[in-house]
């Protein structure tokens, strides 16, 4: 197609269809939202692992599979940029903070602090606006 200065405009014909409920781009634009699933498989891994047990036995009991469970539906949700994962992200941020801040209130146990923190800083990029506009 031309327009009225002879320019030609890229249109797409109507047989291809544009897909704009999935921008492939999004989520690039949030890369913090990427980190924060990486985070949670990790944590999940670290659950099913200590489920499992090693040469000690098992650390967890197997009810934190379900824990496990949701932070990996969390996880997949959050890369799709669904509003579901993003309050079961939040919700579990949120109580990993408020557990870890406990445990060093309680226990003194540093690494405890150190999580707690890195929970509250993913909590507070999760709230902002231009994370939760681009959620569908």
């Amino acid at each position: 197609m031309t327009n009225d200065a002879g320019n030609t405009e890229d249109k797409p014909s109507e047989g291809m269809k544009v897909n704009s409920q999935f921008p492939p781009r999004e989520l690039l634009r949030l890369p913090g939202l990427a980190a924060i699933s990486l985070y949670l498989l990790v944590l999940a891994g670290v659950i099913i692992i200590g489920v499992v047990g090693g040469a000690r036995g098992p650390y967890y009991p197997p009810i934190f599979l379900i824990f496990a469970a949701l932070f990996i539906a969390a996880s997949a949700g959050l890369l799709l940029l669904l509003r579901w994962a993003w309050a079961l992200t939040l919700a579990a941020v949120f109580l990993l903070v408020v557990y870890n801040l406990w445990i060093f209130s309680s226990l003194h146990q540093g690494a405890a602090l150190v999580q707690g923190l890195l929970n509250l800083v993913f909590f507070l990029y999760l709230v902002r606006p231009e994370v939760r506009e681009r959620l569908r």
